[in-house]
């Protein structure tokens, strides 16, 4: 007597896919990346530090990350990753801090198009821990880039923006970096059906960060008072859960080619934000180095025709393809 296997039923859909499926992918990354970019308008007008506004806004979003990811354990029935979002966690937390002290510094708008600088530094952490090569792409992006990260970091001429141009773009550069490790092992552990685990992970180690780098510097205030403690309510819903979840909606529904231009709306939203919001006003170089920059990410975010298609998973600004060998060591799918 013989058997015959029946396929497996997939896994049912995930809390996002219920909530946001019936809505146009685009739109959905769209409102995201608007909604993260008034992250930087919140935390100035906060005006408390990196180390503050990072604890505040990781304690905060815990309890809605929390249910949402007991809802999509509940109908997924997925086991999820935990060693690699914690430690992507600790990129996060870094990039949370060290963006946060950049803000008054350089400005709201220029800190935010400066982590740009991860479209350099994934592609280079890939090639490193997953021996995946960078495309010409990455090549033709790097030297434009740099360029750009120099004009609009205020390292040439005078910034009308912020009180300590340097050392805020340097700040806004290195959180760049942590951002990059966070991408880098969200991307080893994030399927579609543990999005919100893996983020509610990731937040919980991104707050501890903000503690173990807050308090020796006495840069973590537990009483930050109204109405900085309103805004960062603000910042922990509007930036934290509502913004990332949309685009973790939208990002696998569409091309690697439209995902990675519309997370532009990110640095351009933030510059708009800063200059009708916040009065900020940045010179003719700093906003062509904006420009140059980018216009570099959305180059260095174009898939190649040949792997591109309608639903592929896309991650924000990632300027390398994947090897499908080194993928497969990875257990990436």
């Amino acid at each position: 007597m013989t058997t015959t296997d029946l396929p497996s039923r997939p896994p049912a859909a995930g809390p996002i896919t219920v909530l946001t499926g019936r809505v146009d992918p685009r739109l959905l990354a769209a409102a995201g990346s608007l909604c993260i970019a008034l992250s930087s308008v919140f935390i100035k007008v906060s005006g408390t530090s990196g180390a503050t506004s990072s604890f505040w806004r990781c304690l905060f979003s815990l309890p809605v990350l929390a249910a949402l990811a007991y809802w999509e354990w509940r109908r997924t029935g997925v086991r999820s990753k935990v060693l690699f979002p914690l430690l992507g966690g600790l990129g996060l937390g870094l990039d949370f801090v060290l963006w946060g002290e950049s803000i008054p510094r350089v400005g709201a708008g220029i800190a935010t198009v400066l982590l740009g600088v991860q479209v350099v530094i994934v592609p280079l952490l890939a090639l490193l821990f997953l021996a995946e090569r960078p495309g010409r792409q990455f090549l033709l992006t790097t030297p434009v880039l740099l360029v750009g990260i120099v004009l609009s970091g205020g390292f040439l001429g005078e910034s009308a923006v912020g009180s300590d141009p340097l050392s805020g773009a340097l700040l806004a550069l290195a959180a760049g970096a942590g951002y990059s490790c966070y991408l880098l092992f969200i991307r080893l552990s994030s399927g579609p059906a543990t999005q919100i685990r893996s983020l509610l992970l990731a937040t919980v180690s991104a707050g501890t960060v903000a503690v173990v780098l807050g308090l020796p510097f006495h840069r973590l205030d537990f009483t930050p008072g109204w109405p900085g403690f309103g805004w960062l309510v603000a910042l922990a819903f509007v930036g934290q859960v509502v913004g990332w979840l949309l685009i973790a909606a939208g990002l696998p529904r569409m091309s690697a080619a439209t995902g990675s231009t519309l997370m532009l709306l990110q640095p351009i939203g933030a510059v708009v934000y800063g200059i009708v919001l916040l009065g900020e006003d940045p010179t003719v170089l700093q906003l062509a180095g904006c420009v140059i920059v980018v216009a570099a990410v959305c180059f260095a975010g174009r898939a190649p025709r040949d792997v591109s298609s309608p639903g592929t998973p896309a991650l924000p600004k990632r300027g390398f393809r994947p090897r499908a060998r080194a993928a497969r060591r990875a257990g990436t799918r």
